[in-house]
């Protein structure tokens, strides 16, 4: 069984469809329901800000849940000098990227500690590796996720559950590029050694080898061209 968070768009919507077609699949999203997704896809409205909201979300689906893997993709990012950046908004990039992966993994640990099974994959970012101009609070969510995957990993590793993160660099859709015009798209491939963004394929089969070798845990993942 999967389930992913942030299945609206991006990466999460080229997952959702790939995995609803080959095992029971739950997708959540926040404010827009996806509408090009396979028939019988399985969503909820959830915000991964609010524990409140993600605790109704799984105690809609609790007593299904088996063999899990959650996949979160939540998240959004601001682009701003820290200088000059709006506190608030700030803010909500540490609250969904980082406190809202928090969140999911709080409440289906207790479910996957029972069965003594689980499989959780964050994504983290290269920008938490490299540093780019105007990411602080997205930066500094995704470098988060790294202490945190360590920790759950020495908590949970006994129960045969594994947090990993995939850094993730440049993709072909979803939020890396969709706001980068044409020309500086062009510029960022040449800085990559591989002269290309990732495909969802790649993704895919990050996220399976993860899934398929227990001893990978508390890990991160560099899936980025070369790019550091």
């Amino acid at each position: 069984m999967v389930v992913l968070s942030g299945a609206s768009g991006g990466i999460g919507l080229k997952l959702l469809n790939y995995y609803a077609a080959r095992e029971e699949t739950i997708g959540t999203y926040f404010l827009h329901k996806p509408s090009s997704c396979l028939a019988g896809y399985e969503m909820y409205s959830v915000d991964v800000r609010e524990f409140e909201s993600v605790t109704s979300f799984v105690g809609k689906i609790e007593t299904r849940v088996h063999h899990l893997t959650l996949i979160n993709c939540a998240g959004i990012t601001y682009s701003s000098f820290a200088h000059k950046s709006d506190p608030m908004e700030w803010r909500d990039v540490i609250e969904t990227n980082l406190i809202g992966t928090y969140n999911m993994i709080r409440v289906f640990l207790p479910l996957m500690r029972k069965e003594e099974y689980g499989r959780i994959v964050n994504f983290s970012s290269v920008t938490a590796q490299k540093g780019t101009l105007g990411t602080s609070a997205y930066a500094a969510s995704k470098s988060g996720l790294w202490g945190l995957a360590k920790a759950l990993c020495l908590e949970n590793a006994s129960k045969h559950i594994t947090v990993n993160n995939i850094n993730l660099g440049y993709c072909n859709f979803g939020m890396g590029v969709e706001k980068v015009p044409e020309d500086y798209r062009s510029f960022l491939k040449t800085q990559i050694p591989t002269g290309r963004f990732c495909d969802a394929e790649e993704i895919v089969s990050t996220i399976e080898y993860l899934r398929n070798n227990e001893y990978i845990n508390g890990s991160c993942i560099d899936l980025n061209g070369g790019l550091f």
